[in-house]
């Protein structure tokens, strides 16, 4: 039975602290008491935490911006390294795309021209077209959104797999690291879109300029990107079998 760790950066009172656990244990269809939550605003886990797990989640961040940092950036983005260093793998959508990217040497910058919210089309570049996960995935395809900040320039390793009207760098992975990273939310479908989206409704109107309500009315199913981890997942296990112990015959 697989073990995650869920990095998250999310105020003790955020009403998405669990739902956020909910949605990844949806998308990769285990239990949520399979995912461990670790919070990146007290400190960062150390090497024996991050050894007892198989894979290494981040997600959104309700209130807090990669762009705009804190007291607490520095060492998470040192604990973003630190997972690449060690060839640690790990899935990272929208805050946690951005902290990678900067972490190993991108920029973000806070851009609302290039903010993005709600159910948004998504292209692959020819890489992620060629790529074992992405590549399982339509040309163009609809994924759900929610980000004022926006990667702006990869880190050099990073390979482009997917992009948007708005936002270049929608998708990418490290080189050689099983390291896969996502501006748009793999783990959220429509209706825990719409559930996130009225937790945080201040960010609707100051987006889209329209009352959530109507809003939210626009959305639509995001099926293509529902398998995204599960295939990240059955990546990880093709590349890495179990070991098998051997039957004494004697």
């Amino acid at each position: 039975m697989n073990t995650f760790l869920l990095l998250q950066v999310r105020n003790a009172d955020d009403p998405m602290r669990g739902q956020e656990v909910d949605c990844f244990a949806r998308a990769l269809d285990c239990d949520a008491q399979q995912i461990r939550v670790f919070d990146l605003l007290s400190g960062v886990p150390t090497v024996e935490q991050l050894d007892q797990v198989d894979l290494v989640l981040l997600g959104g961040s309700g209130d807090y911006s990669v762009a705009e940092g804190g007291d607490w950036i520095l060492p998470a983005l040192e604990a973003m390294r630190e997972l690449c260093d060690l060839n640690k793998p790990t899935f990272a959508s929208c805050w946690g795309h951005q902290a990678m990217a900067r972490a190993l040497g991108g920029e973000v910058v806070t851009d609302m021209q290039r903010a993005e919210l709600g159910t948004v089309e998504v292209c692959l570049t020819q890489a992620g077209r060629e790529d074992p996960i992405f590549g399982q995935l339509p040309q163009r395809f609809l994924a759900p959104m929610g980000h004022q900040d926006c990667v702006t320039r990869l880190p050099p390793g990073a390979i482009c797999l997917a992009t948007s009207e708005r936002t270049e760098n929608q998708a990418f992975r490290i080189e050689g690291k099983p390291i896969y990273c996502t501006q748009f939310h793999p783990e959220l479908n429509r209706a825990a879109l719409i559930e996130r989206l009225y937790a945080y409704p201040q960010y609707v109107e100051s987006i889209s300029g329209e009352p959530i309500d109507s809003f939210v009315e626009h959305f639509k199913e995001t099926s293509a990107t529902d398998q995204l981890l599960g295939r990240f997942m059955q990546h990880l296990r093709a590349e890495h079998p179990p070991k098998t112990i051997p039957t004494n015959r004697n």
